[in-house]
């Protein structure tokens, strides 16, 4: 029997990650493991960590770390930076969690020459992962690189002016102190605990190890010379106090060292904190923001704010980059050079290349700004500079930096992303409007232009057949056809006119009862299947109105009333003053308008729902038309219910004054 291997479904996921450092070799490194990710299709990390010693790195090795950096990210990398001061847990940390199964490093050729020695990076990392493969480049410059005093740096071994005069005022306080408890008879033990206190204060208060180093032999001394027999001297005749004095001395040199080094901690942690609450800050402020110009002024005030340094931002516009803007806490004339020609190409170049380019950098190094692309992948939405007088960013500045144009870039393509969301909404529902408008619209040219031909037709081919009063009928047909197309034509011509902004009201006094007389007549033909009746509250209403077009609010209202309601029925046109407006109202006693429609009756293209309405359905024109219109003349229109049953329309028009000459 043969039996076949089923293919692997599902390859396995290979996470690399490379160690970046200042190493001079670290270049090497990281391009072994850029070939390698793309070798074996992983994705590829580059970590630093940043240790309370980084720092006191020299200006070189700054230099150098931001340029391997930089040649990391250009490698494909995606930089991630951790903080602590065992380098070895914190990479096996984020090995755990990120998932990484390579991790690419150097090593230094030179091994450990005493057992009490630390061990060197790569077997730390055997014993904390055993899971990842380890890939261990050579590396023979690391030992050369190591300065003399091993992990301390000489700025940690000055004594500041200011730090030997807080150890001198807190040593004088301690004996002070330790004075009075003598006085009270307190035993020796008491105040040698006061003692390391000081020392402990001291060295929380002071930079570096030396001035707590110094205040513990200084303690021991003072302590030594004021409390122990034969007082005020340096002589002792009791030897058990030698070995007091080696404890106290032991235990002050520990507790300063693990003060300072607590100290260090905490400005990292501080720094680590202050970070995660500016990214949150600017992640909030970027969701409220409404605009691209918005989301550039957020990211250009927190940079600001953050690096204390002028911002120059270029958006992009049309494929290209826009004029500069310049934000800025002083108006400083040197402001105005950074928007010179060289600027100019070097942001440009900038937003062409995708990389970073002006100070600091091989790319237009005499560049007076730090020039970065606002990008997402290949997407490139402006180009940021920073301006950099004299001391260039220091990483910690530089990780803020590149996190919050990663936060602004995305927020500018999640903005677009939902605009054009909103775009192509607005674009169906014209498409929808649009085959709703020419379906409703060829429904309604369709029956009376073939009521119109069939009429044609019957005259053309049995006139002399017809007697006079059937011929007349068929006019009468034929008229009311024609002029209900005409309506039509006329609403659909005003919409489009409003739409267009070109209505002008041609306003003049009225008499609204001429007014409304006139737009009677024009749907006399269709009186006679229902009951038209015109009140007049009040005499002599005059408005300031284009007749022409209230006329045809009239006619729109009262064929909205006869279309909806059944024959026999009810219309009352009422008019009346109000205030300083003319009101005139159109009731019924139809079935009435449901409350849950009556919001949307007024929009375009909107047709309710009826079986009394007859074959003519209704583009949804004619009461957005009439509002439209009464609108124009700055006044209201609105449908309320009619008692006990139906719809009342009512606009008003402002009023007029009769004007007499003598």
């Amino acid at each position: 029997m043969r039996t076949e291997t089923a293919p692997q479904t599902e390859a396995l996921h290979e996470h690399v990650l490379v160690c970046v450092s200042p190493s001079p070799s670290s270049p090497y490194i990281i391009k072994t493991a850029a070939r390698m990710a793309s070798a074996f299709g992983a994705e590829f990390t580059a970590l630093y960590v940043q240790t309370p010693l980084s720092e006191s790195m020299s200006e070189q090795d700054r230099t150098r770390l931001r340029e391997n950096i930089s040649f990391a990210e250009q490698q494909g990398a995606y930089l991630v930076t951790v903080y602590g001061e065992d380098i070895a847990s914190q990479i096996a940390e984020f090995v755990r969690v990120s998932g990484v199964t390579k991790i690419v490093l150097g090593r230094s050729n030179v091994s450990r020459r005493h057992f009490w020695n630390k061990a060197p990076l790569t077997e730390k990392l055997t014993d904390l992962v055993p899971s990842a493969d380890i890939h261990i480049i050579p590396d023979m410059t690391l030992e050369k690189r190591r300065p003399m005093l091993g992990r301390f740096s000489l700025k940690q071994f000055i004594v500041y002016p200011r730090d030997f005069l807080i150890m001198l005022v807190v040593i004088a306080l301690v004996t002070a102190i330790g004075l009075l408890f003598g006085y009270f008879g307190i035993d020796e033990s008491t105040i040698m605990a006061i003692y390391i206190l000081g020392v402990l204060l001291v060295a929380l208060s002071t930079r570096g190890y030396t001035t707590s180093i110094i205040c513990s032999f200084t303690s021991v001394l003072a302590f030594y010379f004021f409390f122990t027999e034969p007082k005020m001297s340096l002589h002792s005749f009791d030897s058990r106090y030698t070995v007091a004095f080696l404890i106290m001395l032991i235990i002050s040199i520990v507790t300063g060292a693990l003060a300072t080094k607590l100290k260090d901690h905490a400005k990292v942690s501080a720094q680590s904190a202050f970070k995660t609450k500016v990214l949150f800050d600017t992640n909030q402020m970027l969701q409220k923001s409404k605009s691209e110009t918005d989301i550039m002024n957020v990211t250009a005030s927190q940079l600001m704010k953050l690096l204390d340094r002028a911002i120059v931002i270029y958006p992009e516009a049309n494929g290209k980059i826009d004029k500069g803007l310049l934000y800025s806490d002083t108006t400083d004339t040197m402001n105005e050079d950074l928007f010179t020609s060289e600027e100019h190409e070097t942001a440009k170049w900038v937003f062409e290349n995708h990389h970073r380019a002006g100070r600091c950098t091989d790319r237009f190094p005499d560049a007076k700004c730090l020039y970065l692309a606002l990008r997402i992948h290949t997407h490139v939405f402006g180009v940021v500079g920073v301006h950099i007088p004299a001391r260039p960013l220091d990483y910690f500045e530089n990780s803020i930096l590149l996190s919050i144009l990663g936060e602004c870039s995305l927020a500018i393509e999640n903005l677009r992303n939902e605009q054009e969301k909103e775009r192509s909404a607005i674009l169906a529902k014209n498409e929808q409007m649009r085959a709703d408008f020419l379906r409703t619209f060829s429904h309604d040219l369709r029956t009376p232009l073939t009521s119109i031909s069939g009429n044609a037709s019957t005259l053309l081919a049995n006139y002399d057949k017809l007697d006079d009063e059937t011929r007349k009928q068929i006019f009468s047909d034929m008229y009311d056809d024609s002029q209900w197309l005409i309506n039509l034509v006329e609403n659909l011509l005003s919409v489009t006119r409003i739409e267009e902004g070109r209505m002008h009201l041609n306003l003049s006094v009225q008499l609204m009862e001429e007014v409304i007389d006139e737009a009677i007549r024009y749907i006399v033909r269709r009186k006679k299947s229902h009951d038209i009746k015109v009140e007049y509250i009040d005499d002599l209403l005059l408005a300031k109105v284009d007749a022409k077009l209230i006329i045809q609010v009239i006619i729109n209202l009262v064929d909205n009333a006869i279309k909806y309601t059944a024959e026999g029925s009810h219309i009352v046109i009422t008019a009346r003053k109000k205030d300083s407006f003319v009101e005139v109202s159109v009731a019924d006693d139809g079935e009435g308008i449901p409350d849950e429609i009556k919001p949307q009756i007024f929009e375009m293209f909107y047709t309710g729902n009826t079986s009394l309405a007859d074959s003519r359905r209704s583009l949804g024109l004619g009461l957005f038309l009439c509002q439209s219109i009464v609108t124009a003349h700055g006044g209201t229109l609105t449908v309320t219910d009619n008692e006990p049953h139906g719809s009342v329309f009512t606009f008003t028009i402002p009023s007029s004054e009769v004007i007499q000459h003598e």
